[in-house]
């Protein structure tokens, strides 16, 4: 009942600034499940997609939303909750499991899933590798995959941001891909790694963008040290300031020493030949690293 009552109050703010436009929309279909597979800009795509489908959409939603407390914590998963997320744990193992059957239950219901399958927002627009769990959910759950490109809300609202800006958007959605010639090999991971690559295929192709073949998280994980670095070298530079040379001492003028006396020096033989000057050796180069790269489904 809340899904529905916050789609009234959001449609007309949503439409009256950002004015999202769509294509495809005809691909979704009315009755029956299926996976609504998108990539992720921004958090505001789980407000947009919901916008201009008709159908209700149950997102898998991080457990952080979920986890607040006092009235902060309480109202935010209400809300959440009231616009059809579902709270699941993101760190791996038999979380990832339950994040699966949770998914698989939804679908059962006769639902439309929203993932993400890049298990995370791009942290600079690009494209990520996506997580093989939106594949594994397609065939435990025997449901078509039908890919969705969200564009321009990075641009509206990118990770960090707190104020939205005002530029229109757009919701480009894909036919759908049916994967029932996969079905019996929800276990087999080369399968599921084909089935997720086409899906991500199907998404660059909607959306435009660069695909990175990293996942995102550790993407942002390599931001994230790159920062941290950068944070203690500007911390040691101001620790650390340039040493201040003491004034020479003045000597005081009351006793002047005689100048030595001059020695007449001895003759000295011609040299046989100018030494040649000693050869000044280049220091060494310096070569830049490479953080080596590493390699599963959740929303925002």
């Amino acid at each position: 009942m809340l899904y529905w009552v916050v789609k009234a109050i959001l449609t007309p703010v949503l439409r009256l600034f950002w004015r999202p436009w769509v294509e495809g929309l005809d691909q979704v279909p009315t009755r029956g499940p299926a996976i609504l597979a998108s990539n992720h800009l921004s958090f505001l795509d789980s407000f947009f997609l919901p916008l201009v489908v008709p159908r209700r959409i149950t997102f898998l939603a991080k457990s952080d939303y979920f986890t607040g407390v006092g009235f902060k914590g309480w109202s935010k998963r209400k809300f959440f909750k009231g616009v059809g997320q579902v709270p699941i744990d993101r760190s791996g193992g038999r979380a990832s499991e339950g994040a699966l059957r949770t998914g698989v239950r939804v679908l059962g219901s006769g639902e439309l899933l929203g993932i993400y399958p890049e298990g995370t927002r791009s942290p600079d627009g690009r494209l990520y590798r996506g997580k093989i769990g939106v594949a594994r959910m397609a065939l435990e759950a025997g449901v078509p995959v039908i890919p969705v490109a969200m564009i321009g809300t990075f641009e509206v609202q990118p990770p960090g941001q707190f104020m939205p800006r005002i530029r229109r958007v757009g919701i480009r959605i894909g036919r759908p891909l049916d994967f029932s010639r996969y079905a019996g090999m929800a276990d087999d991971r080369f399968v599921l790694r084909s089935m997720t690559d086409e899906i991500m295929y199907e998404l660059m192709s909607l959306s435009g963008q660069e695909y990175v073949d990293m996942y995102a998280q550790r993407r942002k994980e390599e931001l994230a040290a790159a920062r941290e670095a950068q944070a203690r070298e500007a911390g040691r530079g101001q620790a650390e300031p340039s040493a201040v040379v003491e004034p020479s001492a003045v000597v005081e003028p009351s006793a002047v020493a005689e100048p030595p006396a001059v020695v007449e020096s001895p003759v000295v033989a011609e040299p046989s030949g100018v030494a040649e000057p000693p050869v000044v050796g280049e220091g060494p180069a310096t070569r830049a690293g490479k953080d080596p790269e590493r390699a599963p489904v959740s929303g925002s």
